[in-house]
C-alpha cells in the first residue's frame, strides 16, 4: 500500500523542490500573462476585458513595469502589468542571490503592499457573474524588501477568506488555486495585512470553466489539494497549450503500480466538459503484479475537512471480445462508485456519490467479478471544499460608493468591495446582515479635500445614518435628498462653500441638531439670500454693540451676585413655588399638561403596595394607568438628596427628550410635600441587578453588547442629538433600565446639566461635582471641569461591567477599581481572564478583544483623550456586527452538518484566535 502525505504547505514545497532537482528550466510553474489592448491597459477603471489567449482569461505578471507585456515563449501566453487591476502597491524586484537561470521571468518581481489593511485586485472577464472560475495566485517572496523576515499574510476572493499565505524559505513558491461560481461581476482577489509582514503577490490568473464541470454551489469553493497525471512519461508537469485551461499536472506514478501508455490522442472525436488534455490522458497505471486492487492514500492530516476526488479514466488497450475491465472504488471503505467500465481512447470523469472526509484518504480500485483485467486510472484531482458564506455589499450602495469614488477620485486606496473583509473602506462603516448583503451605514469623507458638488448617489446609499462631508471645499446648494434617506440620523456639511437659500424643509434637522451646515458663507439659513449690498462704515454700530453688550453683562453680573447672596438667606423653596418660578421664566416647560394629583397617584400604585426599587431619591412604586398602562411612580423622599430643583431639572429633560434608549416621562405630581414623578415602567428591572454575582441566570454575549449599543444610543442623542446637548452626569447600571424586550433605555436625569457653552472656544463647564463614585471622571472630580467626555468615562466603567461581571470597586484584596483589575490581564494579554466566567466561553473573541478595547479608550484620566459617544457607538456597533456573523456562522454550520448527514464538522468555537498586543 503506498501513501502520498504532506499538508498543502509542504506539497507548495515538493513542488519547487521536484522542479528543481530534475532541473526543469522549462517548467511553466507561475506563467501569468493578459491579452489585452493598449487603450484597455490605461483604462483607470479596469474595463471588462475581452482576451483571445484562453477563453476569457486574464493573467497578471505582478509587479512588472507599468503598461509592459510580453510573450512568454514555453506557453505562448502573453504577460501584462497589473497597473490596470490595481491603484495601490509598489513595484519590487527580488534580491539577486534568488535569480537564476531556471527561475520563471514572472517569479523576479513582485507588487508589494506596505500601506493600508487590505489591496485588492479587481478583475472583470468577460462573461461576468453565474460563472464558474479557475483562479490561480502565486507568490515567491525572494527576500524582495532586503528584511530577510518571511511574512504571513490573509488572501481572500471577493469577501471571503481564501486561505493563508505563508513560507518556508524565501525561495518558496507557494501556488494557490481555487475554483470558484461567481456572484458579482467583477471579481475580487484581496491581500490583507494580519500584522506579520507586508503582503505580495507574484502573479495572478484566471481562467473560465465548463458551467457542468466542477459542481459546487455559490456558498463553496473548491481548493486545489491535489492534481495528478498518472503514468507520466516525461516526468514533466502539463499546462497551456495542452490544457485548454491551463491547469498545472504533475507526474506520479502510484506504488505497487506499473504505468501503460498510448501514442493515440484522447477524446479527439468526444471532448467532455472537463476538456482533459489527451498528454495527461494517454498515460495510465495498472496493479503491479498480478494483483487485482489499486490502492493508495492522501493524508490529509484533518477528520474536519472536506474533499471532492475527481478521477480521470480513458481505456488505453483495445480490448478483445472476450476482454473486460470494470472496478468498483471504495474510498474510506465505502463504495463510492460502482462497475466503472472507460471507454477506448475516451475519457470519463468520476466524482462520485459526494464529498469525503478523513485524516487519511484512501482509496481502493478492486476489479469487479465479471471483469478479466485489472482497474485503471489515469489522472486524478482532489479539491477541498471552502464554505463562502459572507456575501459582498449590496448591489444597490456598491454602484452608489463606486460612483462617489469616481466623482472624488478616491480610488487609490477604495479596492474591493466595500464593506469585507473587516476593515471596511476607510471612511465607511457597514451594517451586518448576517449572510444577506451588507449596506453602507456612515460614510465620513471629511478633511478630503473634495471639490465640486455633492453627489446625487449619496442619496442613494438607503441604509446611511451617519453623513459627514465636513471642512472640504463642496460648493453648489442644500442637496434634497438628504430629506429622503430613511435612516439617516445626522449629517455633517460644516466646512465647505455651499450657496444659496436652505428650503424650509431642512429647519427642523437644522434646529435639532442632526444638519450640521455652520462655516458656509454663503449658505442662507434662515431665509431666502438677499442681494449683496453697498458696503458700507460698520465701525460705528458694531463697537456701539459691543460697548452695549459689555454693560449689560455687568449689570447681569451684579444682578446675579445680588440674587445669589439673598438665596443663601433665605428658606427653601417647595416644590411647587420652584415650579411654578421656573414655569414663569420659561415658556418651554409646560407641567401643568401632565399634572397628577395625589390622589391618582395613591390609586394607580393602590396605596403604593408595590416597590420596585429605592435610591438617595426615593422610592419607586408599581403603578396602573386607567387604560392598563403600567407605570413606574418614583416618590420623592424629604430626607432625598435629590431636592426639588432637580426634580424639576429631570420632570423638564424627560418632557424634552423623545429616543427609543431613553426612559419616556408620562406625568408628574407636585402637592406640597407629595412630589413624583411618572415614567415608562421596565419590566426587567435595571443592569445592576442582572449583572449581580446573586442572580442565577447570567446575560449572553450578545445581550450584554446589545444593551450596550442601546445605552450608547441614548448617551450619543443626549450628546449630539440635543440642543443645547445635555451631560447626564450620573451614568452606571443602575440607571440603565431593561425593558420585557430587554432594550436598554437610560434613566434618572436629575442631575443632568445642559452644556449651554458661550462661544466656540468653550469646552467646558465649571459645576459642583455630583456623581456616583467608583463611576465619577477623574478630572470632573477634580477639577470640576465637566465636558460631554465625563459621561463617556462613566460609560466606559459600565462597559467594564458589562464585560467582565464585575463591580466598578471590585470586593476583593485592596478594593481595586475595575479599570486597574482590567488593565493586569490585558497586560498579560489574557481576553478570557477579563470576560464574566459565567459565559464559559460562549462568545466570539474578537468580539471581547473590541469591546474591552472600545471600554478602555473611554477611560483615560485625560478626556481629550477618550472618543465621542458617535465613535464609541461605531465600535459598539461594529462589535456587535462580528458577534451575530460569528452566531449565525454557527447556526449555518449546524445547518450544513445536518444537510451533508456525514461526519461531525470543525465547530467554529475553535477557531484560531489572533489577539492584539497586550496594551
Amino acid at each position: 500500500m503506498g501513501a502520498v502525505s504532506g499538508s498543502e504547505s509542504s506539497w507548495c514545497s515538493t513542488i519547487g523542490l521536484l522542479a528543481f532537482a530534475l532541473g526543469f528550466a522549462l517548467w511553466p510553474f507561475t506563467v501569468t500573462a493578459v491579452l489585452v489592448s493598449e487603450k484597455e491597459l490605461s483604462n483607470p477603471e479596469h474595463g471588462r476585458r475581452n482576451l483571445h489567449d484562453i477563453g476569457g482569461s486574464i493573467n497578471i505578471d505582478c509587479g512588472i513595469q507599468k503598461d509592459s507585456s510580453y510573450t512568454d515563449e514555453k506557453t505562448e501566453l502573453q504577460y501584462a502589468s497589473d497597473d490596470g487591476f490595481i491603484g495601490s502597491g509598489e513595484n519590487k524586484d527580488i534580491s539577486s542571490e534568488f535569480k537564476t537561470e531556471t527561475l520563471q521571468t514572472s517569479l523576479l518581481n513582485v507588487r508589494s503592499f506596505p500601506q493600508g489593511n487590505r489591496s485588492c485586485y479587481t478583475l472583470k472577464p468577460p462573461r461576468g457573474k453565474g460563472t464558474n472560475y479557475f483562479i490561480r495566485a502565486t507568490f515567491m517572496y525572494g527576500n524582495y524588501d532586503e528584511q530577510n523576515q518571511l511574512p504571513e499574510f490573509g488572501l481572500y476572493l471577493g469577501v471571503n477568506e481564501w486561505d493563508t499565505i505563508k513560507f518556508e524559505n524565501a525561495s518558496h513558491v507557494v501556488i494557490k488555486e481555487i475554483i470558484y461560481a461567481a456572484v458579482t461581476d467583477d471579481v475580487y482577489v484581496c491581500l490583507s495585512n494580519t500584522g506579520s509582514g507586508t503582503p505580495f503577490i507574484s502573479t495572478l490568473e484566471l481562467r473560465h470553466f465548463d458551467e457542468k464541470s466542477y459542481n459546487q454551489t455559490e456558498f463553496t469553493a473548491l481548493l486545489l489539494y491535489r492534481r495528478y497525471d498518472i503514468g507520466s512519461t516525461t516526468g514533466q508537469i502539463v499546462r497551456y497549450k495542452k490544457d485548454a485551461y491551463d491547469r498545472m499536472w504533475f507526474p506520479y506514478n502510484l506504488p505497487q503500480s506499473r504505468p501503460i501508455n498510448t501514442s493515440s490522442e484522447i477524446d479527439t472525436l468526444n471532448r467532455t466538459e472537463y476538456q482533459l488534455p489527451s498528454t495527461v490522458m494517454n498515460t495510465a497505471v495498472v496493479p503491479e503484479n498480478a494483483s487485482d486492487t489499486l490502492h493508495f492514500e492522501l493524508d490529509t492530516g484533518d477528520p474536519t475537512l472536506t474533499f471532492y476526488p475527481f478521477l480521470h479514466f480513458a481505456e488505453l488497450v483495445k480490448l478483445q471480445s472476450n476482454e473486460r475491465r470494470e472496478f468498483n472504488i471504495d474510498i474510506n471503505g465505502n463504495l463510492w462508485f460502482q462497475a466503472l467500465a472507460p471507454k477506448y481512447l475516451s475519457s470519463t470523469t468520476i466524482n462520485g456519490s459526494g464529498p469525503v472526509r478523513g485524516t487519511n484518504l484512501s482509496f481502493k480500485l478492486s476489479k469487479t467479478q465479471s471483469s478479466t483485467l485489472p482497474p485503471i486510472l489515469n489522472a486524478m484531482e482532489v479539491y477541498r471544499a471552502k464554505d463562502f458564506l459572507n456575501m459582498p455589499t449590496h448591489q444597490d450602495d456598491v454602484v452608489a460608493i463606486m460612483e462617489i469614488r469616481g466623482w472624488y477620485e478616491l480610488s487609490k486606496f477604495w479596492e474591493g468591495d466595500p464593506c469585507l473583509p473587516l476593515p471596511a473602506w476607510d471612511g465607511l462603516q457597514c451594517s451586518d446582515n448576517g449572510y444577506n448583503p451588507h449596506k453602507i451605514t456612515t460614510l465620513n469623507l471629511s478633511s478630503r479635500g473634495l471639490t465640486g458638488t455633492i453627489h446625487t448617489s449619496i442619496g442613494r446609499l438607503k441604509s446611511l445614518q451617519y453623513l459627514d462631508l465636513s471642512n472640504n471645499s463642496l460648493t453648489g446648494t442644500l442637496p434634497e435628498f438628504l430629506l429622503q434617506l430613511p435612516d439617516l440620523r445626522a449629517a455633517n456639511l460644516s466646512g465647505n462653500k455651499l450657496s444659496g437659500s436652505v428650503p424650509s424643509d431642512f429647519s427642523a434637522i437644522i434646529g435639532d441638531g442632526s444638519l450640521s451646515v455652520d462655516g458656509n458663507p454663503d449658505l442662507c439659513v434662515t431665509g431666502p439670500c438677499k442681494k449683496e449690498k453697498k458696503k458700507k462704515n460698520l465701525a460705528v454700530p458694531i463697537i456701539a454693540a459691543i460697548v452695549s453688550s459689555v454693560v449689560v453683562l455687568i449689570v447681569l453680573a451684579i444682578l446675579w451676585s445680588y440674587r445669589r447672596k439673598q438665596r443663601m438667606h433665605r428658606p427653601k423653596q417647595s416644590a411647587k413655588q420652584v415650579a411654578r418660578t421656573h414655569r414663569q421664566g420659561s415658556g418651554s416647560l409646560k407641567l401643568d399638561n401632565r399634572h397628577f394629583t395625589y390622589d391618582e397617584v395613591l390609586r394607580i400604585t393602590n396605596n403604593f403596595q408595590t416597590i420596585i426599587g429605592k435610591g438617595g431619591f426615593g422610592t419607586v412604586y408599581h403603578g396602573l394607568l386607567s387604560d392598563g398602562t403600567q407605570v413606574a411612580v418614583k416618590m420623592l423622599s424629604p430626607s432625598s438628596t435629590q431636592g426639588s430643583n432637580e426634580f424639576l431639572t429631570e420632570v423638564e429633560l424627560l418632557m424634552r427628550v423623545h429616543h427609543r434608549n431613553l426612559v419616556s416621562f408620562t406625568a408628574y405630581c407636585n402637592e406640597g410635600t407629595n412630589i413624583g414623578i411618572i415614567y415608562e415602567y421596565m419590566a426587567s428591572g435595571n443592569l445592576a441587578e442582572h449583572l449581580s454575582d446573586k442572580r442565577k441566570d447570567t446575560l449572553t454575549w450578545k445581550e450584554r453588547i446589545q444593551i450596550a449599543v442601546d445605552a450608547a444610543q441614548g448617551l450619543e442623542y443626549l450628546h449630539h442629538g440635543c440642543k443645547p446637548p445635555i451631560i447626564h452626569r450620573d451614568v452606571k447600571t443602575t440607571n440603565i433600565l431593561l425593558n420585557e424586550k430587554m432594550q436598554a433605555k437610560i434613566a434618572d436625569f436629575g442631575l443632568s446639566k445642559c452644556f449651554q457653552v458661550e462661544n466656540q472656544s468653550q469646552s467646558h463647564l465649571l459645576t459642583t461635582v455630583v456623581g456616583t463614585l467608583g463611576y465619577l471622571d477623574p478630572e470632573y472630580y477634580n477639577c470640576n471641569r465637566l465636558t460631554e467626555r465625563s459621561d463617556v468615562f462613566s460609560f466606559g466603567v459600565v462597559l467594564l461591567e458589562l464585560i467582565t461581571g464585575r463591580p466598578a470597586v471590585i470586593k476583593s484584596e485592596g478594593n481595586p477599581h475595575i479599570i486597574q483589575w482590567v488593565s493586569t490581564f490585558l497586560g498579560r494579554g489574557d481576553i478570557r481572564g477579563i470576560v464574566d466566567p459565567r459565559l464559559q466561553g460562549n462568545f466570539n473573541i474578537n468580539s471581547a478583544w473590541k469591546a474591552v478595547e472600545t471600554a478602555m479608550a473611554c477611560v483615560p484620566l485625560n478626556s481629550n483623550q477618550r472618543p465621542t459617544m458617535s465613535h464609541v457607538l461605531v465600535e459598539l456597533k461594529e462589535c456587535l456586527e462580528i458577534e451575530l456573523a460569528y452566531e449565525q456562522r454557527l447556526e449555518m454550520q449546524g445547518v450544513l452538518m445536518e444537510s451533508r448527514n456525514t461526519f461531525e464538522m470543525s465547530p467554529l468555537g475553535s477557531e484560531i484566535e489572533t489577539m492584539p498586543l497586550a496594551r
